[in-house]
C-alpha cells in the first residue's frame, strides 16, 4: 500500500491477522484493538504509509508493550502509557517523531501502535521488525542492521517512566525486562528511534498490509463456513503440523515471560498420536510423541481453534481445547546465521539445529 486510511472497523481484521502471525504470543490483540478503536473514533482514522514514502531524515519510533502476555489479561493498561513513553522519548531526543512503527507483526503490538497513531495524528509505517512475534526486545531485524534499541522509555499504568541507554540491544532486553517485572510484569515502551534511511533498510516491509489481508481471509473463510487453515497454509507455502486436543498444560509467568509446555492428543487424521508445543510467550518448538521435530523457531508455529478457526494465543490454551497447528516459513532474514544467532533454537536452549519447516515436511 502507498497510503491507506485505517478506520475503527478495519481493526477487527488487523487484530485477527496479528493474533495469527503472533505465533501464540505478543499478547491478545483484542485489548489493543479496543484501545485503537476508541482512539480512532475519538481522533479520526490512522494513515498507513509505505516505508519508501518516508523522508530519509525523518524520526521513526516503534511503540510497543513489553512483558508477559498473561499479565495483560489481569492488569489492563490505563490507555495513555504508550503515548507517555513516546512523549518522554521525544523530550529526551529534543525532536518530535515523524512516523510510528509496529515493532512486531503479532498480537497486542500489532494493534497498540494504531491507538498511539490515532492520538498523535502521526502516520504508521507499513512494516515491522519481525514479521511475526518474538519474546525478547533484541529479537528484531533492526538489530541485524545495527540499529540501537536505546534510548528507550518504559512507562507503567501507575505513572512511572524510565529511560535506558545501554551498550547493546541484548543489554537493553535484560535491563528493560528487570524494570518491567518491577512495574508489575508489563509496561509500554518507545524504543529503537531511527532515521527514515535506517528504517528503509532495517524494517521488514509491507507487513501491516499482510496482517490486514490475513485477518480478512480468516473472516471471509469463517463467513463461508470454512476453516481458514487450508487457505492460510497454501498462501504461505506452509505445512499442517497436527490437530489435537489439550490434555495437559504447564504455564508460569517467570522472569517477565509466560513460559510453558502443552501436551495434545491427536484428533481426526492425527488420532492415536500425541504432540507437544513449547512456548516462551510465543510457540517455539513443536514435536510429536516420539520426539520428532515438526517445526522450530524461527519458523512460525501458528494456532487456530480446530472448530471455529479463530487464532489461539498461549494464554488461551486450556484443557480440552482442540487446536490446529500450522508451520510457516520465517522471513529469509531469520534463516541467516545472524538471524539464527538472535532467534534460533540454540538461543532458547535447545540442542537441535534449525531445520526449515518445508524440509521437515517435504
Amino acid at each position: 500500500m502507498s497510503s491507506v486510511l485505517i478506520n475503527a472497523e478495519d481493526m477487527d481484521a488487523i487484530a485477527l491477522g496479528g493474533a495469527f502471525l503472533g505465533t501464540g504470543g505478543g499478547g491478545d490483540p483484542y485489548i489493543g484493538k479496543l484501545m485503537a478503536q476508541q482512539a480512532i473514533r475519538e481522533h479520526g482514522p490512522v494513515t498507513v504509509i509505505s516505508p519508501m514514502d518516508v523522508a530519509d531524515d525523518a524520526l521513526c519510533v516503534p511503540v510497543a508493550m513489553m512483558g508477559a502476555p498473561t499479565v495483560m489479561l489481569e492488569k489492563l493498561p490505563r490507555g495513555d502509557e504508550a503515548l507517555e513513553a513516546l512523549r518522554q522519548l521525544e523530550r529526551f531526543l529534543g525532536k518530535k517523531a515523524d512516523a510510528l512503527i509496529c515493532i512486531e507483526a503479532g498480537g497486542l503490538n500489532s494493534t497498540i501502535p494504531f491507538a498511539v497513531a490515532a492520538a498523535t495524528g502521526l502516520p504508521l509505517i507499513d512494516g515491522d521488525g519481525m514479521g511475526r512475534a518474538f519474546p525478547e526486545l533484541q529479537m528484531v531485524s533492526l538489530t541485524m542492521h545495527g540499529i540501537k534499541a536505546t534510548p528507550l522509555v518504559l512507562a507503567d499504568e501507575k505513572g512511572n517512566t524510565s529511560i535506558l541507554n545501554t551498550v547493546s540491544n541484548l543489554w537493553t532486553e535484560r535491563l528493560a525486562r528487570a524494570q518491567t517485572v518491577q512495574m508489575g510484569g508489563a509496561a509500554l515502551i518507545a524504543s529503537y528511534p531511527m532515521t527514515g534511511a535506517q528504517m528503509k533498510v532495517g524494517l521488514l516491509h509491507d507487513t501491516l498490509s499482510l496482517i490486514k489481508g490475513v485477518g480478512e481471509t480468516i473472516k471471509s473463510e469463517r463467513d463461508a463456513k470454512r476453516h481458514p487453515g487450508d487457505v492460510l497454509t497454501r498462501r504461505f507455502d506452509g505445512r499442517k503440523l497436527f490437530t489435537g486436543r489439550v490434555t495437559d498444560i504447564e504455564r508460569a509467568t517467570t522472569g517477565g515471560f509466560a513460559r510453558g509446555k502443552a501436551i495434545f492428543k491427536g484428533v481426526d487424521a492425527y488420532a492415536g498420536r500425541t504432540f507437544s508445543i513449547d512456548f516462551q510467550n510465543e510457540f517455539l518448538v513443536a514435536k510429536d510423541g516420539e520426539g520428532r521435530l515438526l517445526a522450530t523457531t524461527p519458523d512460525l508455529i501458528c494456532a487456530l481453534d480446530a472448530d471455529g478457526g479463530l487464532p489461539v494465543t498461549t494464554e488461551q490454551l486450556r484443557f480440552g481445547l482442540a487446536v490446529s497447528f500450522i508451520g510457516l516459513p520465517a522471513n529469509p532474514q531469520w534463516r541467516t546465521p545472524a538471524g539464527l544467532d538472535l532467534v534460533g533454537p540454540k538461543y532458547f536452549g535447545y540442542d537441535h539445529p534449525f531445520t526449515p519447516v518445508e524440509a521437515l515436511h517435504p
